[in-house]
């Protein structure tokens, strides 16, 4: 009985336990809050398949790490069936009848384009993770959410593998709907940035045949350009690339770049494409390797082959990340609004409806969309943040489709550009790419093109003269065509040093007869015309030229000079020996010689007996010793210290001069005084002169626009018939001038040099160059050979070769300017000389008052200045018997006279003279002296007014 009743108790307290687990359990349940969210996908595709599996996956993995969340997504699924209108349909059913508070999807962008104004009128927000047209993000809505990346972003991704390798041209390939024109704007404007033309653009109808796409194929291998870029998606992707396996455009030389949407998809491509894809490129989004990655693609993997066991191909890539993401993000942003009554705003519209105008809006949108913006984690594809309605882009992977699937080579990030990977920043540290063709050279991204012509036919000029730059010549016997010349032998050069080869042939540009068929012009309008692919010889580069034809760098000088003959200008007229020296400095120099004679006279005059007599005999010794010191053949004796410095300083000035004139009037009559004979071109136009210019030159137009007359031009074709033409006046058909540009003229002067020459100014022109059609592919290449072969040690070969050995020339030039040695040279030594003289010739004047000074202050007070001036010079007049020359001179004289008294005494006897006979000698002296020059007047006072004679 106790048996039974504790069988009895546990019973029921089992029991109790079950009904309180489950009454737990049915509270629990009672308190999360579902949340309707719409899925438009394509069910019938991959893409929709995938998709729908991720975001039920995502579902449940953040429900089941986040139990206890009060909100719940409940997916509303519907089909788009590929179809816009099923699309828009299936949001309105959504909307209208569901209440979602919001969509994740349509696939497409097409559908997208409907489905976002339905959401933006009901305020749910749009979530799409594979509509990445750029067009979307036109249509301004705020609740449309990108949880993708939108196509543009790829775009510096490919414009920086375009730009890595250098290629200049290439060619969009890519479906004509709504994803692909939205990217192609983008891409011409980012390959505008790096000066890369777009020369075709092959759009691909979404239905097209095969016979279409080999169409398009064919037409495109015509062309030049081997880089394409290629916006496609399945199934018109894959079919393409396997029509071009088949035309041989998967060869050695091709170059193709996919972008994300068919890069993304390569790992589900069937063998058979991937073989026909060899070599290509393509960008995709990196994904960060992750532990969660991996672990969810093994449970993906396991559940999608329990979904679908009979298909073995599906692969999971970025789209199927991206559904995983925005489903996660979603149910995040729903559960931070809390218990929030996710309702419309009427509701009393009946369920099936789907009218347009019945929609309502929710109140819950708005709130929802700002916490889904400000929603941020980390997930499956990386940082999960939406910036401007949008996926924020990080980086993309660059991969190389190589044997059964494809390789990463580097990465692009905005920071770092091109790099090998995501911790490297060395751009040049890019893996080993193989190209198309299985080739490991970079391909240079064009060829010559193919329409009938084995190699490029360049076009050269036919003339007469100046054959060193251009001759064209042809074999009697064997009627073969020579081209030879020194821009022959650049060209020949620059085409030898290209990376590849490019097979060409010379075309002369000529009549039947041999004759040039047209000026320059001419010619190189065929290279528009497209009669020729390149022109080669001494073709100048002009502005006008240039607007139908590119031209490579300049590779001779550049310029348009003047020619006219030369003179000899020695002057050979009687008064040449005044040339060499200018007006002012024979005035200054006759000036400073009578000056320093004066000084020279002051200095000695009242101790030299060389400088003293009568006035005119004074005033011929100054200048007779000033004007004699030209030769150094003065003849007086210099005593004063004062003096002779200054003639020292003076003899330096006059060496200097005289040998400067003497080496002036040498050149003025020994060299040759070659000058132009006209030096300025309106002087040709004033005058009505003939010029000259070479037959065929853009000259021609040059010389009408600087206002020549045309009936004075005259042509010419060798440097022979412009010798001659110069031989002959203007007026009896000869030329005054020439213009010419400098490479002919060089050549024309290194002939002639000694009759004519160039004068200034030099009107600049670009140069020779050579032609090739607008935007050719070569013109970058055979540019820069251009400076290769210019900066090298070739140039000075091939001119040795076609010109010769320059003849050694006169350096003329055109300023006429005169030889003659101005005062500009020499007013420094004047100075000096100036300065020394004045100097002493006050020292003098000062020593000569201070001497006198007593003299001087012995005057009357009432004496005037002048009387006072002419009392010193009277008394500067006379001699200075303090000097020691006239001291010296005295006692020769008494030494004279001692000698006669001695010669008058006896022989005989050894007495002294007589008294009387010493009388009558001194008698006779003093009378000597006084009839010459009394003491009084010598030793007297002449400045007292009452002086009298001394009784001697």
């Amino acid at each position: 009985m106790r048996k039974n009743l504790t069988q009895l108790v546990l019973y029921l307290f089992c029991c109790l336990s079950l009904w309180i687990f489950f009454t737990e359990t049915a509270m629990s349940q009672n308190t999360t809050i579902p949340v309707k969210v719409g899925v438009v996908l394509d069910m019938d595709t991959w893409l929709g398949k995938m998709g729908l599996s991720c975001i039920s996956m995502a579902l449940s993995d953040f429900y089941a790490s986040h139990g206890h969340y009060k909100t719940r997504l409940v997916p509303e699924i519907r089909d788009s069936k590929r179809d816009v209108v099923d699309a828009a349909a299936a949001a309105l059913d959504l909307l209208q009848n569901e209440e979602v508070q919001a969509i994740i999807g349509p696939a497409s962008s097409m559908q997208a384009n409907f489905v976002i104004g339905l959401g933006d009128k009901a305020h749910v927000p749009i979530i799409s993770f594979s509509a990445t047209s750029p067009s979307l993000s036109s249509l301004q809505s705020q609740y449309f959410i990108r949880a993708t990346l939108n196509d543009s972003a790829q775009v510096p991704a490919i414009r920086a593998i375009v730009q890595a390798f250098g290629w200049r041209e290439v060619v969009l390939i890519y479906v004509d709907n709504e994803y692909g024109n939205g990217v192609i704007p983008y891409l011409t404007d980012a390959l505008q940035e790096i000066d890369t033309r777009i020369t075709y653009r092959c759009v691909i109808p979404p239905l097209a045949t095969d016979d279409q796409i080999v169409k398009e194929l064919y037409k495109l291998m015509t062309m030049s350009t081997r880089v394409f870029i290629v916006h496609m998606f399945t199934p018109l992707g894959p079919l393409l690339f396997t029509k071009a396996n088949e035309v041989g455009m998967m060869d050695e030389g091709y170059v193709w770049i996919l972008t994300d949407g068919m890069t993304d998809i390569l790992s589900t491509l069937d063998e058979s494409v991937i073989d026909s894809m060899q070599g290509v490129l393509g960008v995709k989004p990196h994904v960060p390797r992750s532990k969660e990655l991996e672990s969810f693609k093994i449970r993906w993997k396991r559940t999608i082959q329990n979904q679908y066991p009979t298909n073995e191909s599906f692969e999971l890539n970025i789209f199927g990340l991206w559904a995983y993401d925005a489903a996660s993000g979603l149910a995040m942003a729903v559960e931070q609004l809390g218990a929030t009554n996710f309702s419309f705003q009427n509701s009393n519209i009946s369920r099936n409806s789907t009218d347009l105008g019945t929609i309502q809006v929710s109140q819950t949108g708005p709130y929802l969309l700002q916490s889904l913006v400000s929603t941020r984690f980390r997930g499956l594809s990386g940082d999960f943040q939406i910036v401007d309605g949008q996926l924020h882009s990080s980086a993309f992977q660059i991969v190389n489709v190589i044997g059964k699937g494809e390789r990463g080579v580097a990465l692009w990030t905005p920071e770092n550009g091109i790099v090998r990977n995501s911790n490297s920043t060395n751009k040049a540290d890019l893996r080993t790419i193989i190209w198309p063709g299985e080739s490991p050279s970079v391909p240079k991204g064009w060829v010559l093109p193919t329409n009938g012509k084995k190699s490029l036919r360049i076009g050269v000029p036919v003339k007469e003269g100046f054959s060193e730059f251009v001759k064209v010549t042809r074999d009697p016997i064997t009627n073969a065509t020579k081209v030879t010349g020194y821009c022959i032998a650049i060209f020949d050069a620059v085409m030898a040093a290209l990376p590849y080869a490019v097979p060409y042939e010379y075309i002369p540009f000529e009549t039947p007869d041999g004759k040039p068929a047209g000026n320059y012009d001419d010619l190189i309008y065929q290279v528009y015309l497209q009669k020729y692919d390149a022109v080669v010889g001494d073709t100048t580069i002009v502005a006008n030229r240039s607007l139908y034809v590119d031209f490579t760098l300049p590779y001779t000088e550049s310029g348009v000079s003047m020619i006219v003959p030369i003179i000899d200008k020695r002057s050979k007229n009687a008064w040449v020996f005044l040339k060499p020296l200018t007006w002012d400095l024979w005035v200054t120099s006759a000036c400073f010689f009578v000056f320093i004679g004066f000084v020279i006279w002051v200095l000695e005059h009242r101790i030299n007996e060389d400088f003293r007599g009568p006035r005119s005999n004074q005033v011929g010794t100054i200048l007779w010793f000033s004007f004699s010191t030209m030769v150094f053949a003065q003849k007086e004796r210099i005593v004063s210290n004062l003096a002779r410095f200054v003639v020292i300083i003076w003899f330096f000035v006059v060496l200097i001069l005289t040998q400067s004139y003497t080496a002036s009037l040498t050149s003025m009559l020994t060299v040759q005084q070659l000058k132009p004979t006209i030096t300025d071109i309106n002087e040709l136009i004033k005058n009505g002169e003939r010029v000259g210019y070479q037959k065929g030159s853009f000259v021609y137009e040059f010389l009408k626009w600087m206002k020549f007359d045309e009936t004075k031009l005259v042509i010419y074709e060798s440097p022979e018939e412009l010798d001659e033409l110069f031989s002959n006046r203007s007026s009896d058909g000869g030329i005054a001038a020439a213009f010419e540009e400098i490479p002919y003229m060089k050549l024309f002067l290194a002939k002639y040099c000694s009759k004519y020459t160039a004068v200034q100014p030099t009107y600049k022109f670009d140069g020779f160059g050579f032609v090739f059609p607008k935007r050719s592919p070569l013109v970058p290449d055979v540019s820069k050979q251009v400076l290769n072969v210019t900066e090298g040690a070739k140039m000075v070969q091939f001119e040795r070769a076609w010109f010769g050995q320059t003849p050694s020339c006169p350096d003329l030039t055109s300023s006429v300017s005169s030889n003659s040695i101005g005062l500009n040279s020499f007013w420094g030594l004047f100075l000096i000389a100036g300065v020394a003289s004045f100097v002493a010739f006050i020292l003098c004047i000062a020593t000569f008052l201070y001497e006198n000074r007593d003299a001087l202050m012995n005057l009357d007070t009432p004496a005037s200045a002048w009387r006072k001036i002419k009392a010193m010079a009277t008394r500067f007049d006379q001699k200075d018997p303090s000097s020691h020359t006239f001291r010296k001179s005295e006692m020769v004289d008494r030494s004279g006279i001692n000698g006669m008294d001695a010669d008058t005494a006896s022989p005989a006897t050894n007495c002294p003279p007589s008294p009387s006979s010493l009388s009558i000698q001194t008698e006779s002296n003093f009378a000597f002296f006084r009839g010459q020059e009394t003491p009084s007047s010598e030793y007297g006072d002449p400045f007292s007014p009452n002086r009298q004679t001394s009784p001697q």
